[in-house]
């Protein structure tokens, strides 16, 4: 295994795996390739992230080496885009058919061959046995003739999987039954009927197949969310040429600053920003918001929303695997692409166990031969058969990623994209959150909170108040224009005072507004510490006192609630002065609050909690956020906040709503009980069903497991795990 500092890393989709143990086998043989620094298989998932050095190795590369192994790589898969999800989804169901097909074909057959080998007036017949051996035979050999294949080029390179305990099995049935009913003397001379299990070959591939596409159809469920992603991308877009006309173009043509026309009902085809028109856009897709967002010139938009109302036209500001849904996209792949503590365990069992499995039927058949009494050789040949069948790992491989599979999904139908499995099992452990304040308890820009007019209000100076403020380019201009609402906008001539305000002259008049010191005759009460003061006036006179600040968000004090209500420490730690402080946290009902706490305090406050033992996570939104984020157990980003905070953190909310982060806590804990269920499950049932299916119970009551019965428990085995991982979506409490 190699590692590089030019190292990409990408996701691709792996075919003909039918057990943990060919994950193992893939992911074994690429982390062997030269220029592979780390390969994880992701079984549930059908796919294997790959760290790479594309100086040494290639996709092409890994792919032969796969194929070498006895499977596949789709290496043309590596995007965000529609098109490799196309293929992908084309392949599997060509997959499935095929399945599908010889599933019913093995079912059809194996059911003649259980009413012959059943029915008396017809089991005693001379020409019985050769009838079940024509049946069984195209069961054996075109239905089942994966598990043979498979097999095989398992022994090529001194590996088991699933394959080689099925054909094994099936195989040793098959032959044992030709023996008994070619060579029937051999059995008469030592007392013993020559039965032939021909059915039990037959059925057993029968019930494994049926269990496989059971297994298939719950799987592609499991997996949906990201075939739902995709499928929110549109093929086309209307392009505006340069000539001014519109064109329906492919997606894959947008380019950045295009200008795109986007008509009621339609999807937006890439982000980017209005500049003609305006409307409603539904966002639910990425904020989990019902309520449609009310969008107007040089407003954001994002690909895969739907514009509900009228049209508009907007400038493309990212494209293709840039955009937000293809980040979205991206991150739930690789969160369920990523493996949780407790699975790396698992696969490291898995890795052992179908040997180990091997070597206990070669022993129960081995004791059976020396112990077995008159028909010690058919008990033999039954315990290896059902032995082999019973132990498949199928089960285990798919406790964990499918549990995990539904939970991301689930998060992302919610607007919460968890990046990897670590911090979803991380998350059920918080007990500790600390809470940046602005935008993240707050709306992060200031709102007029009050006005008041020390002269009569007229019409004239709201006018004029209001001209001034919509061509001033100050941070706190746009929040006053936005309170004055409508009003007649005058010519104006305005000349800033840096760190004071704004001089304006309008029809010979000058007007001022800003602090203080703009002001020298200005002589009201000291300011609050908490809210900015805005003074509009002229030269001998103020006209009116505006107050502002940033506002707490709506949903920010249950937020808190929800999460104390929980016995979660809360604790706020902002850059602002004691005052602004402590009003927030008045506000929000936060008993612990940090004041001026510059980057290096947060990152101190978070690891003098951890050093306490709490389990801590930092909830932010700003680039001086990013140091808290990757120094906690579990970073939460609000999805509006910088980008390098977003990246430092596992955790974004991409709608800002901190009642999310209850709804994650939530989630984590649920699918973490899903997991344990499923792999209790799992280990419960190999656990009992070996040393029945060896015959620890014949000694006591004369029972001996049905290799039949086998077939069909293991297969019921792996449905009810993935069963069990779909109810998680019915578990988790509304999002």
């Amino acid at each position: 295994m190699a590692s590089s500092t030019l190292s990409r890393k990408a996701v691709f989709p792996v075919l003909q795996m039918s057990c943990m143990g060919c994950a193992a086998a893939v992911q074994r043989t690429l982390r062997q390739q030269p220029g592979v620094a780390s390969a994880e298989v992701n079984f549930a998932g059908r796919n294997v992230s790959i760290d790479y050095n594309p100086s040494v190795t290639s996709p092409a590369k890994l792919q032969t080496a796969v194929r070498s192994a006895g499977y596949d790589l789709i290496i043309e898969a590596d995007d965000d885009t529609g098109e490799a999800g196309e293929k992908l989804e084309e392949e599997e169901r060509r997959q499935y058919v095929r399945l599908k097909r010889r599933a019913i074909v093995a079912a059809v057959l194996s059911a003649l061959l259980m009413v012959t080998a059943m029915t008396p007036s017809l089991m005693h017949q001379a020409w019985a046995g050769y009838v079940m051996w024509l049946l069984s035979t195209p069961v054996v050999f075109f239905c089942g003739s994966r598990f043979f294949t498979g097999a095989y080029k398992q022994a090529r390179h001194r590996a088991m999987n699933m394959d080689t305990l099925v054909a094994l099995s099936t195989g040793t049935a098959y032959l044992f039954s030709i023996f008994s009913l070619l060579h029937t003397q051999f059995w008469t001379r030592h007392g013993l009927h020559s039965d032939v299990y021909f059915e039990a070959s037959a059925v057993i591939i029968a019930f494994i197949l049926l269990g496989k596409l059971l297994e298939e159809r719950a799987k592609r469920r499991t997996s949906s969310v990201i075939k739902k992603l995709i499928g929110l991308q549109p093929k086309t877009a209307t392009l505006i040429t340069s000539g001014g006309l519109p064109q329906e173009v492919p997606i894959k043509n947008i380019l950045l600053d295009d200008l795109i026309l986007v008509k009621s009902g339609e999807r937006i085809a890439t982000d980017g920003r209005i500049a003609e028109g305006s409307s409603f856009v539904d966002e639910s897709m990425i904020t989990g918001e019902p309520l449609p967002v009310e969008k107007h010139p040089e407003d954001a938009v994002f690909a895969g929303t739907v514009n509900q109302r009228g049209s508009f036209k907007f400038r493309a500001t990212k494209v293709g695997s840039e955009t937000l849904l293809a980040q979205i996209i991206h991150l739930v792949s690789e969160a369920q692409n990523s493996k949780a503590p407790v699975q790396r365990l698992v696969d490291k069992i898995a890795g052992i166990f179908v040997p180990v499995v091997a070597g206990i039927a070669l022993l129960s058949a081995l004791l059976w031969l020396l112990w077995g009494g008159e028909a010690a050789v058919v008990h033999a040949v039954l315990a290896f058969v059902t032995v082999l069948i019973i132990a498949c790992p199928c089960a285990l491989g798919l406790a964990t990623p499918t549990a995990v599979t539904v939970g991301m999904g689930r998060g992302a139908e919610a607007g919460i994209l968890i990046k990897d499995t670590d911090s979803l099992e991380t998350l059920r452990k918080v007990n500790t959150i600390v809470l940046d304040k602005t935008g993240t308890i707050t709306k992060g820009v200031p709102a007029v909170t009050g006005i008041q007019w020390l002269v009569p209000e007229t019409a004239a100076l709201r006018d004029t108040l209001f001209s001034i403020e919509k061509t001033s380019e100050h941070p706190l201009a746009e929040a006053i224009a936005s309170f004055l609402g409508e009003a007649r906008l005058l010519d104006v001539v305005a000349e800033a005072k840096p760190g004071a305000g704004v001089e304006a002259r309008i029809g010979g008049e000058t007007f001022y507004v800003g602090n203080a010191s703009l002001f020298p005759f200005w002589t009201a009460r000291k300011e609050s510490e908490s809210q900015t003061t805005v003074l509009f006036g002229s030269d001998t006179q103020v006209f009116a006192a505006l107050t502002l600040s940033d506002e707490i968000k709506e949903s920010s004090r249950q937020a808190v609630a929800q999460l104390q209500a929980a016995g979660i420490e809360i604790i706020m730690a902002t850059g602002d002065n004691e005052a602004t402080a402590a009003e927030i946290a008045r506000q929000a009902g936060i008993r612990h609050y940090m004041a001026r706490a510059l980057p290096d305090d947060k990152l101190r406050l978070i690891r003098d909690r951890q050093q306490a033992g709490k389990t801590v996570a930092m909830v932010g939104d700003g680039i001086n956020d990013s140091a808290a984020l990757a120094q906690a157990n579990v970073g939460i980003a609000m999805g509006r906040g910088s980008d390098i905070a977003i990246e430092a953190a596992s955790v974004t909310i991409i709608s800002g709503d901190l009642r999310k982060i209850s709804t994650a806590l939530r989630l984590s804990k649920d699918t973490v009980a899903t997991i344990r269920q499923n792999l209790f499950f799992a280990f419960i049932y190999n656990i009992a069903a070996i040393p029945v299916a060896a015959g620890i119970l014949y000694p006591v009551n004369g029972f001996l497991l049905n290799p039949m019965i086998a077939g069909l428990t293991m297969a019921l085995s792996s449905v009810s795990v993935v069963t069990n991982s779909l109810l998680l979506s019915k578990r988790t409490p509304p999002l």
